[in-house]
């Protein structure tokens, strides 16, 4: 039985820049570093939440047979479509304000929607994410 999700995926199109903007900007700890011939398996944990493993990978050492493949995923990156997830924060005002300072791209600031507040940002390859403060649920509800 699947008990939870641990690692996931995001395509970058240099390592080292993403690891710079994961560490730096958002302050993400490295988990691992490791180079497996051509393929650098790197991975990162945003710092409240050690159970989950972000791999920041680049496509080309993945899918070094499949070069259509690779080019579609530089295309889409190129285009600003993948999207990376969802971080949630206490205050999403603050956190913007802060990311924002620090050099963050952001597509869209904060915005009340129906689930909380929420802004968009972006990481240097082009992916975004969504930062979230969730709406607060009246205690007796």
């Amino acid at each position: 039985m699947i008990t939870h999700l641990s690692h996931i995926t995001v395509f970058v199109r240099d390592q080292d820049a993403a690891l710079e903007f994961y560490t730096k900007k958002l302050g993400f700890s490295v988990d691992m570093d490791a180079r497996l011939g051509d393929f650098r398996w790197l991975t990162v944990r945003p710092p409240e939440q050690k159970e989950l493993v972000i791999a920041l990978l680049n496509p080309a050492a993945m899918f070094d047979d499949a070069p259509e493949v690779v080019e579609k995923i530089w295309q889409l990156l190129d285009a600003k479509k993948l999207g990376g997830g969802v971080f949630q924060t206490d205050d999403c005002t603050k956190t913007y304000e802060e990311l924002k300072a620090r050099g963050v791209p952001f597509r869209q600031p904060p915005q009340q929607r129906p689930y909380g507040i929420e802004a968009i940002m972006e990481d240097n390859s082009g992916n975004w994410y969504s930062v979230t403060q969730p709406a607060r649920v009246p205690a007796n509800a």
